[in-house]
This record gives C-alpha cells, structure tokens and sequence, in this order.
C-alpha cells in the first residue's frame, strides 16, 4: 500500500465516523502485543524497552504502545526527538499527555525529551544489558536526507544491543521506493498496521527484518470511500508559482445548440485552479461562450461545426497546454466524429473524453492511453464499451440499477461492482461512472463517490465534471486521482448550492461554489 493511500485512508475513517484517536489506540495495543511475543521467544528474562519517538502519528503509537507494555510488567523508557508544542498531530499529544500525567510516577516509566543532538551522548544504556527498541521516529512520512538530530538518533539505535522493531518502516527508509537515500535503522523487524507499505515490500528483509502486519480495524470502506482525506493527493500550489504554471487547459466543444457545455466545463477548471483555458468552438458559437467569462480564451472553428479541418489549430493548441478535454456540447456531426478520433490518437497530452466524444471515439484507440479519464453515465458507458462480450453486456443490464435498499445488500453491490469492472479494465485509462453513487475504476482499482443530491440531475453538472477532471490532470495528477477527486469536488460543490437553493439550482451555480469547497477542504 503505497503512503499517501495509507494517509488518506487513515483521515477518511473520521467520515465513517472511526476516530483516529481510535485508531491509535489500536495500532498501539497490537505493536505491544507483538513486542510482548516477540520478548517471550528471544528473551530469556525480561528485558527494558527503549521507545524513540518523533513528531507524528507513529510517535502516538509508541506513546500508546508504552502504556500497554507498563501493564504487561515491561520498564519503559520513552525518548522523544520532539517537545510538546512540536508534536504535529493531536492523537499523538493526547497519548504523550496521558504518560506526563502518571504522577507521582509509579509504573516503571520514564519520559525524556532530547531537545538536541548532544543530549543522545548522555543517554546512559548498560551495553551488558540487552533491550528491545522501538523505532517510532519517522514512519511513512520520510524522505529524503534525515535531519542531524534524528540521523544521530538513528546511529544511537543501530548500536544499542537488542531487538529492533520498526513501526510502519525502518526510520531512514523510503516507505514509497523502499531506498536508503542516507541511513536507517537497521532493523530486526518491521510491524506495519492495516497493509504492508509499498516501500518496505520492495526493501525485502536485509532492510526491513522480519514484516509483521496488523489490523488495526479498518474497514474496507475507508480505503474504497472516496472522502476529503483524499484531498491530501492534490498538488499544493508554490508561492513563487506565475500564470500558467498551475494548469493550461484546452477544450474542444460546443455547437449552436449547445454552447453553454463547453463553457460551464471551463468554469468548473477555473474554479479548481487552472490557470489559462482555451476553448476551440465552432463559429456559431464563439459568441454566447465569449459571453459567459472573460476569463475564456476562445478559437474559433473553421467552420459551424467541428470537423478535420480544425486539426492542426487543435493540434497547436494542444501541444501548449496540460491537458485536453473533447466531447462537451460538440454534437455527434459524422465530420467531427472522424476529428475526434484522429485527435484521440494524436493528442499526447492527459485527456478527457465526455459527452458526445463517448459515442464518437472508438474505444481501441484510446484503450492503451494511461493518462485518460472518460466520464460517462450509464448509456454512455454502454455506447463507449459497445463491442464488449454479451455475457458482460448482459451483466451489466442485470447488476447496473439498483434502488436504495439494493444498496444495503452486498451481494448485489459487489455483482454490480463486478459487472462493471470486468467492462472499465478493457482501457488502461481511468473510469468514471456517473450516479447516484460515483464508480470509478482504473484497472483492478475502485473508488467509490458518495457526494451529490438528486439535484444534480440538472443539465451540465457532467460538463462540470469533466472541466475538473480536466484541471486536475493539467495540475499535475495521475489519471485515477484526478478521477477520484473530481466527482468527490462536483457533489460537494452540489451539496452547498443544494443547501442554498435547494432544488433550484443550476450547473453555473454548482461551478461558483467550487472554489468554496476547494478552500474549506485544503484549509
């Protein structure tokens, strides 16, 4: 499990309403239990158990740990890198206070703060004595070089005679690439809660000793859910940043009738941050486009529809932007049609296909391309996978709808899920497929949106979608985060104008409530 899949899992238990206070409490009493076991097959006698903590939420599981392996008859000595006012999260204080807080101090605790490196020389350990020690420095936070205080801390602790146990990974290791870019602790084993990390898989045992995995009691939802812990994927925006640096969009839609596609599409990625965006429309509709923001940058076609003509403007304009987005309001002219197809194979840029681009692209040129989102409903799914096997055709029909109660029934929601998979995982793009609750696919992985009200129902909220999508790519995303995060944004978004307008509310009022949401949640 790669780090920030585990980070946002963790966050995303608070919307099921699974505390990550409870969580560490967990995560502690399973790294006690196992250092208990652990201490019975390679001890003869009891030993003294060193905890090295850091700042984060695995200096919490030590505190915790501490607390369980007192109870089990174990001396404790806990050593923290960090003081009270630099402990970065609230579990991890919580669990430190309630160790200050056993005063007068009758178990067999201490508590010490190292405030800097030179205090480590005055640790005084018995190098007759053995110890086991635990590692709840850095966890799944580290990369690169290690700072002088911790590094000096790791040597201390790869010269201590004892057992080593790291918690989540060896402090010094990449928990994502598993490399050793500096030192790390060189450990005897490793304990990883919920799922082993990516990193420490790929270190194998010379780097990681023995792997030990818990279940701290997350449920499956968590991870499949998706919830505002997955806003921690987005890109953070660097001050010294200028204008475009933050995303250069290209959207190739519209026609007479339907203009306002391709332009609620350009608001929602304005909304999410992109920086310039272009929108190549056939002529009669540059104007009504023009007339809903000056912000749009708008080409016109060379004709009153899109057609091959306009590919080689589309094709400059694409090769200076991000990213790219066909389908909205385009109409399913034969001419544009053969355009779309030809631009699906030629565009090397991340790419949205939505709308009238479903029905229009055949679905084997695309089906290699890794940085595509498509973003159908149901029908549209069906017109872009049309020339899949019966039997999954017939599935689909089959597992598809189901109504509230059906929802409660996993046995169902699983066939759906399956009937839906065996279909998206054709492509090696990502896919999202819109209802009342979002399916999105990207090979064997799913996410699942919970977000949106039935007002949504109303015309452009899909257009509004792709545009985010669209901004997320050009920002920089993997397809399958970008398709994740962006219905999660829309039915926010949704839920907000909801609350305001109730049931009459618009896709160009979802769009201005975007920035709202984008704000509130990365605060």
């Amino acid at each position: 499990m790669d780090p920030i899949d585990m980070m946002t899992t963790d966050y995303n238990c608070e919307y099921l309403g699974l505390s990550r206070l409870c969580l560490m409490e967990n995560a502690g009493k399973s790294l006690s239990d196992e250092v208990a076991t652990l201490s019975t097959f390679k001890f003869s006698r009891p030993v003294k158990i060193l905890i090295f903590t850091g700042s984060g939420g695995n200096g919490g599981d030590g505190f915790v740990a501490a607390r369980h392996l007192l109870n089990r008859g174990f001396e404790v000595e806990v050593y923290c890198l960090n003081t009270l006012d630099e402990i970065k999260s609230d579990d991890a204080l919580v669990n430190l206070e309630i160790l200050r807080n056993m005063e007068p101090r009758v178990s067999r605790l201490s508590v010490d703060f190292i405030k800097d490196s030179s205090y480590l020389d005055r640790i005084d350990l018995d190098k007759n004595s053995e110890y086991i020690v635990l590692d709840c420095l850095l966890g799944t936070g580290i990369k690169g070089k290690l700072r002088t205080k911790v590094r000096k801390t790791v040597e201390l602790i790869n010269e201590i005679n004892g057992l080593k146990v790291a918690v989540d990974a060896p402090s010094g290791l990449d928990p994502l690439t598993g490399d050793i870019s500096d030192i790390a602790v060189e450990a005897d084993y490793t304990v990883s809660f919920h799922k082993i990390k990516t990193g420490v898989k790929l270190a194998g045992e010379e780097k990681t000793g023995g792997v030990i995995t818990c279940d701290i009691g997350i449920p499956i939802e968590a991870e499949l859910f998706v919830e505002g812990g997955d806003l921690l994927r987005l890109k953070n925006r660097k001050n010294d940043s200028h204008k475009g640096n933050n995303g250069k969009v290209l959207i190739v839609g519209g026609s007479k009738d339907y203009y306002g596609a391709p332009a609620i599409s350009a608001k929602a990625a304005i909304a999410t941050g992109v920086d310039l965006t272009y929108i190549y429309t056939p002529k009669n509709a540059v104007l009504p486009i023009k007339s809903f923001s000056e912000d749009f940058i708008v080409q016109e076609a060379k004709g009153d529809y899109l057609s091959l003509e306009d590919l080689d403007d589309i094709l400059e304009l694409a090769s200076k932007v991000d990213a790219v987005l066909l389908g909205p309001g385009s109409s399913q002219m034969e001419e544009t049609g053969k355009l779309f197809n030809v631009l699906a194979m030629k565009i090397d840029k991340p790419l949205v296909l939505d709308a009238d681009a479903l029905k229009l692209v055949d679905l084997s040129l695309v089906s290699k391309k890794e940085d595509l989102i498509v973003t159908p409903h149901l029908s549209e799914f069906k017109s872009f996978f049309k020339n899949v096997p019966k039997e999954d055709s017939d599935n689909l029909e089959k597992f598809a709808k189901l109504d509230d109660k059906e929802n409660l029934d996993f046995r169902k929601v699983n066939d759906k899920i399956d009937a839906i998979h065996k279909i998206a995982k054709s492509i090696n793009g990502s896919v999202i497929l819109k209802g009342k609750y979002d399916f999105i696919f990207n090979g064997n992985r799913l996410k699942i949106n919970r977000t949106g009200n039935p007002g949504m129902t109303v015309g452009g909220t899909g257009d509004a979608l792709a545009g985010i999508c669209l901004s997320l790519l050009s920002q920089g995303l993997n397809s399958f985060d970008a398709a994740l995060i962006a219905p999660y944004l829309n039915g926010k978004a949704g839920d907000l104008a909801y609350e305001a307008q109730g049931y009459g509310f618009g896709a160009q009022d979802l769009t201005q409530y975007l920035g709202a949401v984008m704000s509130g949640l990365m605060e």
